[in-house]
C-alpha cells in the first residue's frame, strides 16, 4: 500500500491532487466520484454579480488554451446558498477561490465565505487591484503583504495566496505571502498573452489579452515551485500545465506538496482519477511507500541553484 496523504498547513488531503479554480464544477461528479480527489476547488467568485468578458472567450494555441473568462460570477450570497451545500455532501475538503477589486473588498468576501463547509480559501491575488491601476495584487512584494494581511484578519481558515507569473520577483513575492499570513501558496495562474487571426487580423479574444495555460507554461510554473519552495517555509501546491502523472513528480521533486489540474481536466473530464491512480502505481514501482518521501528532493546543488535565481542579462 502506497499513502498518498499529504498535509498542506494543517488541512489533511488523501492525495495530493485537486482541480485548479475555474476548471472543476459540480457537473463532474456525473463523471467520476468527486470524493476520490485530495480537495475541490470551486471556480473563483466575487462579492457581487459579474458578467465576465466579451465573447470569444477561449481558443487554441499552440496545444494549449488562451482564455480570457473575467471572472463571471452570480455573487457570493448564490454561492453559499447553493454552492457550499452542494459540496457538504462529501468528506473531501472545500477550497473557496476568492478575487476581490480592492484589499478591503477582499477581506470583506474572505470573511463571508468562512462558514461552515468551507475548509480553506484561495485568495486569487493574481487578480487586478483598481488600487494600483490594475496592477495585480501579487506583482509586488508590498502589494502582496498588504492584501495578505487584511485577509489573514478577515478569517481564522486557511489562507492560499495564488500568485501570478508576471511578476520579475516571484521569491520575494512568495516572502511577502507568507510573512502577511498565508498558510500555503498556489503557483501559479495563467500567463498573461496574445493570439491575433492573421485572416481577420483581430485579436482571437474578445478581451485582446488573456491567460495561457497547458502544456506549454509547465517549466514556467515548474520553476516557480521550485523558487518558492526554497523561499518560504510555507507549503507549496503547483499548478501550471499539468496533465499527466510525470508532471505531478517533477512538481513534487521540485518541492510541491501537492499540484493543481486544469486545462488537462477539459480535454479528459477524468484526468485527475487517472493521474491519482499514475501516481499510486509509480511510487509502489519505485519502492516508495509514501507519497511525502518523494516531496523536495530534487538534486540541485549549488551551482544548478545559483544558475535558477540569476537574474537574466540586458
Amino acid at each position: 500500500m502506497v499513502d498518498l496523504s499529504v498535509d498542506i498547513a494543517g488541512l489533511k488531503l488523501k492525495n495530493p491532487i485537486m482541480p485548479a479554480s475555474g476548471t472543476f464544477s459540480e457537473e463532474l461528479a456525473e463523471v467520476f466520484d468527486l470524493d476520490r480527489l485530495g480537495a475541490h476547488v470551486t471556480k473563483t467568485i466575487t462579492r457581487g454579480w459579474r458578467d465576465g468578458n466579451p465573447t470569444p472567450r477561449v481558443c487554441e494555441v499552440n496545444g494549449s488554451m488562451l482564455n480570457s473568462i473575467g471572472i463571471p460570477s452570480k455573487g457570493v450570497g448564490a454561492f453559499l446558498e447553493k454552492v457550499v451545500p452542494f459540496y457538504r455532501h462529501y468528506e473531501t475538503p472545500l477550497v473557496v477561490s476568492i478575487s476581490g477589486n480592492t484589499a478591503d473588498e477582499f477581506a470583506t468576501l474572505c470573511s463571508e465565505v468562512s462558514v461552515d463547509g468551507v475548509a480553506a480559501i484561495e485568495v486569487n491575488i493574481s487578480c487586478p487591484n483598481i488600487e494600483e491601476d490594475g496592477k495585480a495584487f501579487a506583482i509586488r512584494p508590498s502589494s502582496t503583504y498588504d492584501v495578505m494581511c487584511k485577509l489573514r484578519a478577515a478569517t481564522k481558515l486557511p489562507l492560499w495566496a495564488k500568485l501570478t507569473p508576471n511578476t520579475g520577483e516571484t521569491p520575494e513575492v512568495a516572502r511577502a505571502a507568507e510573512e502577511g499570513g498565508a498558510d500555503a501558496l498556489v503557483v501559479a495562474n495563467t500567463i498573461l498573452s496574445m493570439a491575433i487571426d492573421i485572416h481577420s487580423r483581430r485579436p482571437k479574444l474578445g478581451n485582446l489579452m488573456g491567460g495561457l495555460s497547458g502544456p506549454s507554461i509547465k517549466p514556467i510554473a515548474l520553476r516557480m515551485a521550485y523558487q518558492c519552495a526554497r523561499a518560504t517555509r510555507i507549503p507549496v501546491i503547483g499548478c501550471g500545465g499539468i496533465s499527466t502523472v510525470e508532471d505531478v513528480i517533477e512538481f513534487l521533486i521540485a518541492g510541491a506538496s501537492a499540484v493543481q489540474v486544469g486545462t488537462a481536466t477539459f480535454i479528459h473530464p477524468t484526468a485527475m482519477v487517472s493521474i491519482i491512480e499514475g501516481l499510486e502505481s509509480w511510487l509502489a514501482a519505485e519502492g516508495l511507500s509514501s507519497v511525502r518521501d518523494l516531496i523536495g528532493t530534487v538534486i540541485d546543488g549549488e551551482q544548478n541553484e545559483a544558475v535558477v535565481f540569476m537574474e537574466a542579462a540586458p
